[in-house]
């Protein structure tokens, strides 16, 4: 029965080890596969123009990705700044003071919000979010980057609020209830104590928003007016994202363009991870204080 029981545990263990082998597998052949596909168009281009030229016209071989790098920092920035204080402040509602009933109503809520398509929030935000802001601003058109922000900002809604409301509910209630008994308020108990403590998944939290927002593309294609402008907030932009997307159809097998797109897809990669890497630190040093 024993060698029974062992085997079957050890056979589980060959499994998740698979698992993570296989996992391991798929990044490192990604990473290579763009590594591949991405370096030759930087060499024939230029580093220096490539990154730093204000300028893609593929037409006449100008491929310059500083707009869409910029882009990207201002839109991603744009909804964390909007969201991550909307987001934490939502999941201490629900984890710490909403009534049962309106909790499991907003949960619901935040549940279709996830569940929604790209394509959704994008023929949404074109048919009502766009218009708006045109005739709010009086602007020729309402596909600018301020659309792109705020359909980013309800995308990544869903994601910051529930990672952060499972983090807060784990927070050992000793701690809150040594606030309280020391003549903290509630509310200075939830922003003092619980957010503190479960400051590392929340982290983890703005981790998956900043994510999902760098690598949305087909709801910002609709939103973001789609061209290769150097951003401004009612101008009409391009993303790293919605670049690739934009061209990648009718670029020519192994022309320079197809190869330079393939080069963005590499440049935002390396920017997920370094942003990524560096919002680990941030919380690996908050762990430690």
């Amino acid at each position: 029965m024993k060698n029974h029981k062992g085997t079957v545990e050890y056979f589980f263990r060959l499994i998740f080890l698979i698992c993570g082998i296989a996992a391991v597998f798929c990044v490192l052949a990604i990473s290579v596969y763009l590594l591949i596909s991405g370096i030759p168009a930087i060499r024939e281009i230029g580093l220096k123009d490539f990154l730093f030229g204000p300028v893609w016209k593929s037409e006449r071989n100008q491929f310059g990705i500083l707009p869409f790098i910029l882009t990207s920092i201002y839109g991603t920035a744009g909804a964390v700044i909007l969201g991550v204080p909307l987001g934490i402040l939502t999941a201490v509602f629900l984890a710490k003071a909403a009534p049962p009933r309106i909790a499991e109503i907003i949960h619901t809520c935040v549940e279709l919000l996830a569940g929604i398509p790209s394509v959704v929030y994008g023929l949404t935000g074109m048919t009502v979010l766009v218009p708006f802001i045109q005739k709010i601003f009086n602007l020729s058109s309402g596909a600018c980057l301020l659309s792109a922000i705020l359909v980013l900002t309800v995308m990544i809604l869903p994601y910051i609020i529930s990672v952060s409301e499972t983090a807060l509910r784990a927070v050992p209630k000793e701690y809150e209830e040594a606030s309280l008994a020391l003549g903290a308020t509630k509310t200075e108990t939830w922003f003092k104590i619980s957010i503190r403590a479960a400051r590392s998944g929340i982290i983890a939290s703005i981790i998956q928003g900043v994510g999902r927002a760098i690598g949305e593309a087909m709801a910002i294609i609709m939103v973001s007016g789609n061209v290769a402008n150097m951003p401004s907030i009612f101008g009409s932009v391009r993303f790293l994202t919605t670049a690739i997307v934009s061209e990648m159809s009718y670029a020519a097998y192994g022309s320079l363009q197809r190869n330079a797109l393939f080069s963005i897809g590499l440049v935002l990669f390396l920017f997920i991870m370094l942003i990524n890497g560096l919002l680990r630190l941030v919380s690996e040093r908050g762990s430690n204080k």
